[in-house]
């Protein structure tokens, strides 16, 4: 899957995280494995540079993982930016590896780096050896420290990417303890350069109602009326009210007509909607 018309030589992207991440995996499997990505310490740092042309194409965030939830304080980065749109999505499996240094045993180790939820993801397994089990901030930073120390006595959990780009063996593949994992990211464009694409069949929005009984109510019965699958519904705090939301959805649809209707259907019952993109769905 990849953006119409667009070679892979030419994209250059933001990502959170260092080289050898799941956003760096995310990218190549929607970009292909010439994409450029710029590692960026934070998602708000992703935006910034995503929004501008002239330092990326784009960007790729992480929104929600299957075990963990939706990642809130990015929806509100969207929320807040009226420079990019929503133009396509990446189911990634999430498989964590033990990492070391060619010629390293079991035996050998002492400690395990890695960050703390990759570390809790995999703790049915490192739970079984005495291991030292040391947070960091970064997966993909643990095992380029791994590379660079040359030690023997101390491994990474990190992707198989990490590996590659550090020349480590995976001495253990697959010790997260869920099998079933996985991320969705988004990529992101610059919001004057998106075209819709003729396969598009899912909208991301966000929407507030006007708080009388029964508004969101009549909104989700418009949506399903129109045969429209409301994939997702995300509650969001709108700053500065008490205790006032407004609602990110997802909504699958066979054709942009519906969505086109629905859209002019629900304006009744709302204050406010604003479409973060409407873009091809990715694979589960």
């Amino acid at each position: 899957m990849s953006l119409t018309n667009v070679t892979a030589e030419s994209k250059s992207v933001s990502i959170q995280g260092y080289e050898g991440s799941f956003h760096q995996v995310a990218a190549k499997e929607y970009f292909g494995e010439q994409v450029n990505v710029i590692p960026c310490a934070t998602f708000r740092d992703v935006i910034k540079i995503a929004s501008d042309k002239t330092l990326s194409d784009g960007g790729v965030m992480a929104i929600e993982n299957s075990i963990a939830g939706s990642i809130l304080p990015n929806y509100t980065l969207l929320q807040n930016n009226d420079n990019l749109k929503i133009v396509g999505e990446i189911y990634l499996p999430i498989q964590q590896h033990l990492l070391v240094n060619p010629g390293v045993k079991l035996e050998d180790i002492h400690e395990v780096h890695s960050h703390h939820m990759a570390i809790q993801q995999c703790m049915d397994y490192l739970g079984q050896r005495h291991w030292k089990l040391v947070d960091t901030e970064d997966t993909a930073l643990s095992a380029k420290h791994v590379y660079q120390r040359k030690s023997k006595h101390i491994a990474a959990v990190a992707s198989k990417l990490a590996a590659e780009l550090f020349h480590l063996e995976i001495l253990v593949p697959n010790i997260h303890t869920q099998k079933s994992n996985y991320t969705r990211f988004l990529i992101l464009q610059r919001s004057n350069e998106v075209t819709i694409s003729e396969k598009a069949n899912k909208a991301s929005i966000n929407f507030s109602t006007d708080h009388t009984k029964g508004s969101l109510a009549r909104v989700l019965t418009t949506i399903a009326e129109e045969g429209i699958n409301l994939s997702k519904l995300q509650s969001m705090p709108i700053a500065g009210t008490n205790f006032k939301y407004s609602f990110h959805a997802d909504l699958e649809f066979d054709t942009i007509h519906q969505f086109n209707t629905v859209q002019q259907k629900i304006d009744e019952y709302t204050e406010h909607i604003k479409v973060f993109g409407v873009y091809e769905s990715g694979q589960k």
